[in-house]
């Protein structure tokens, strides 16, 4: 990848601040766990794997924050986790990654505090390290979904700049692309705050991807009359059966799929499938600020007190998905058996 998402320095979390982008590529470096979850709530860095890598490292930041300042070592690293648990609530992945951190610690009972913080740097590194690996094993299990000349569309941003590496949704482009085939892609600008526009465009411009950026409204006359061969979008949690949380707008995407008789691929890893949640009624979407529609870049565009709903997710039914490609595969309706037994 042309840039690096997130990065350990060896004391702070090195992330770019993808609020900036497109037109300033800043970087920052969290060096107590409020900036990091500052950086998770304020999207400086999101996408669900990206989230889990940060709230890993931030857990370790935490540990080096509580060895500065003395005192139960243990219980202000465990507070540190509470704090990064409350960051955002739809991504299952920061959950997951959170879990691993505290079984690295619990698993350190009875050692010295410096070592208990290797052990947790130890886990997030290998928690980056893994993330890295099944993006690039995600690209490769999906990139026969892309003939020569495919063109694509996708929503909102699941490439480099959403996970550690290579991206899921886009890992499958880059590897078709890498492969030597042609892929055009459509990029829906994903209201209200464009990731789509911002981060999706400029990664893939940064890759040399063939890349256009479309409103969202536009999706489905560009695949009644572009020739669109697919859709292929990321998930922040899918239940067992299969029904995806992603992006806000990725289910009308799917209608408008279904309704032009093409195929929709979700392009997730395993950390993202929670199987105890039967189905998507079950998955909590998170609900932002009004501001970020009503005055989302500094400037209002909607009178003042109006109303807004404005939930930063929505649920895919499974019924609409034609495959959920991760790093152990591709599952296909029916979804359940093959992502229970992923996640054995």
């Amino acid at each position: 990848m042309p840039v690096k998402t997130i990065e350990w320095t060896g004391s702070a979390l090195r992330i770019i601040d993808q609020t900036r982008l497109p037109t300033e590529l800043m970087y920052m470096e969290c060096r107590d766990v409020e900036t990091v979850a500052e950086a998770i709530e304020s999207l400086r860095v999101r996408g669900a794997p990206a989230i889990g890598v940060a709230a890993a490292y931030g857990v370790v930041v935490g540990a080096d924050e509580a060895l500065r300042q003395g005192g139960d070592f243990r219980a202000r690293v465990e507070r540190g986790i509470e704090r990064l648990a409350r960051t955002r609530p739809t991504a299952v992945n920061l959950f997951w990654a959170l879990n691993r951190m505290r079984r690295a610690l619990g698993g350190s009972a009875g050692r010295p505090a410096e070592a208990v913080r290797g052990a947790l740097l130890n886990e997030a590194n290998t928690i980056f390290e893994e993330d890295r690996a099944i993006c690039r094993q995600i690209g490769r299990n999906g990139m026969g979904l892309l003939r020569d000349g495919a063109t694509v569309i996708t929503h909102c941003n699941a490439g480099g700049l959403a996970t550690a590496d290579y991206g899921t949704a886009l890992a499958v482009i880059y590897a078709a692309a890498e492969a030597g085939r042609r892929v055009g892609v459509y990029a829906d600008e994903t209201r209200p705050l464009l990731q789509g526009s911002r981060l999706t465009a400029w990664e893939l411009k940064q890759s040399g991807i063939d890349v256009t950026v479309i409103c969202d409204n536009m999706a489905g006359t560009v695949m009644r009359q572009k020739g669109v061969d697919c859709v292929i979008v990321g998930a922040d949690r899918i239940a067992a059966n299969g029904d995806v949380a992603n992006k806000i707008g990725t289910y009308g995407l799917a209608i408008l799929a279904r309704a032009h008789d093409i195929p929709f691929y979700v392009a997730a890893p395993v950390s993202t499938v929670d199987v105890s949640l039967s189905s998507g009624e079950q998955i909590p979407i998170e609900e932002r600020k009004a501001m970020e529609v009503t005055e989302g870049f500094g400037r209002r565009t909607a009178p003042e007190g109006v109303k807004v709903f404005n939930p930063a997710f929505d649920v895919t039914p499974h019924t609409l998905i034609t495959g959920i490609v991760s790093e152990r595969g591709i599952a296909r309706p029916p979804f359940e058996p093959t992502l229970r037994a992923w996640c054995e």
